[in-house]
């Protein structure tokens, strides 16, 4: 059996349904091929997965229909505070506090659970034309030629297309099998991911802690409950990770503070080991990457999803733009703009966080003392504050179409 597309998505987590309805609101067709059951993203429950949106993230979400089923669930960031600090002793005298106030497109992000994305992501795919989705399907085979590309599936199922999308994941099947190599390391660090309800309002404030042993994110969701990414030394994580709740929060106290009042937990606890992870190429013939299976990043700062969207959003238009042109999308010129566009951003941003914790994720006194001048310093500047908030907000740099909130 044979079916024919424009372009195959491999992996159906975000990435890759955005970038699928993106094209197929702009004529082209789509097919996104998706590994695990439709419902299995959806059920009720905190699942430990939250996304920090900036602001551009946002955009590009509205402009594909997506955005309106969620707004409503989503918690805006008013307030970013970033501080050093060790367990037990607070926060250092000197921090950044970032407001919303300071710019004038609204907030920074939104801080929207993965269960309640994926479910609109699949109600909107199922509503527009020209976009398929196969839900529960695995890609075991590809091929890419001069005339175009095709994937095989484990049903038997073979569907040809233009160009063969990766957005796959960090152990990318897509990248692999098209002999894309990756660089990187592991931070010996674990993060320890949970939802923790609190007596006290979070009033939109999202902290960044930066603790010796690794930073401390602590995400404000609705209501009087926040979501905390733990990164701590892997051989402590796993002995956290051990112990049950009520330890689990007599571990957590003297990190999280008392500022939110008493915390309880309000779902289940998870776990994972961080690493970077940068494939060597972006494209191959016929072939690109975007999101994780290009750069998967420590999620410091929470910009994991937001560099994944922005590759969206470039490749949409890039792609889009070559067919508008009479072009073959597939050609190794087109795919090189888009490589040319993204990849350079979104490997200084990743080696940017990955300096920064490892700046952070110590106690040597002399990088203490000289990071918290460059706080202090960067605090007092009007000027590199807003740039900083700007960048928190995804509104620097090249900005593709769909970034500002107008679709292709």
């Amino acid at each position: 059996m044979s079916d024919a597309t424009d372009i195959l998505i491999v992996g159906g987590g975000l990435n890759g349904p955005a970038l699928g309805l993106a094209l197929a609101q702009a004529g082209l067709r789509a097919t996104v091929i998706d590994n695990r059951p439709d419902l299995a993203r959806a059920e009720a429950g905190f699942d430990g997965r939250a996304y920090a949106l900036a602001q551009a993230s946002r955009r590009l979400l509205t402009a594909i229909g997506v955005w309106p089923a969620v707004g409503h669930l989503a918690q805006p960031i008013r307030r970013i505070v970033a501080s050093d600090g060790r367990p037990a002793e607070g926060a250092a005298p000197f921090f950044l506090d970032f407001s919303s106030d300071e710019i004038e497109e609204g907030p920074m992000g939104w801080i929207l659970e993965d269960r309640h994305l994926f479910a609109a992501f699949r109600d909107r795919m199922a509503a527009v034309p020209g976009l398929t989705h196969l839900p529960g399907e695995t890609v075991v085979a590809q091929q890419t030629g001069p005339a175009g590309a095709s994937v095989t599936l484990a049903s038997g199922r073979v569907l040809t297309g233009r160009v063969i999308v990766g957005a796959d994941g960090r152990g990318s099947g897509t990248a692999t099998r098209a002999g894309i190599r990756r660089q990187g390391w592991t931070y010996g660090q674990t993060a320890l991911v949970a939802a923790i309800a609190h007596d006290r309002p979070h009033d939109g404030v999202a902290h960044q802690l930066f603790l010796p042993s690794g930073p401390l994110a602590i995400l404000p969701l609705p209501g009087n409950v926040s979501s905390i990414v733990w990164s701590e030394r892997d051989d402590t994580a796993r002995a956290i990770a051990a112990l049950d709740d009520d330890d689990f929060l007599t571990a957590l106290r003297p990190r999280f503070g008392d500022f939110l009042g008493a915390i309880r937990l309000a779902g289940d606890r998870f776990s994972y080991p961080l690493s970077l992870s940068l494939a060597e190429r972006y494209v191959a013939p016929r072939l690109a990457l975007v999101g994780d299976a290009a750069h998967g990043v420590h999620p410091l700062a929470g910009q994991g999803l937001n560099l994944g969207l922005r590759d969206v959003a470039a490749l949409a238009q890039v792609l889009v733009a070559a067919r508008r042109r009479g072009e073959d999308p597939g050609a190794p010129d087109v795919l090189d703009r888009y490589r040319t566009w993204r990849r350079g951003d979104a490997t200084l941003l990743a080696l940017g966080m990955d300096a920064m914790n490892r700046l952070f994720s110590n106690d040597n006194p002399i990088l203490r003392l000289g990071r918290d001048l460059g706080l202090a310093a960067v605090a007092a500047a009007p000027a590199l504050r807003r740039g900083f908030i700007r960048q928190a907000a995804g509104l620097s740099g090249d900005l593709p179409v769909l970034l500002t909130g107008r679709a292709l």
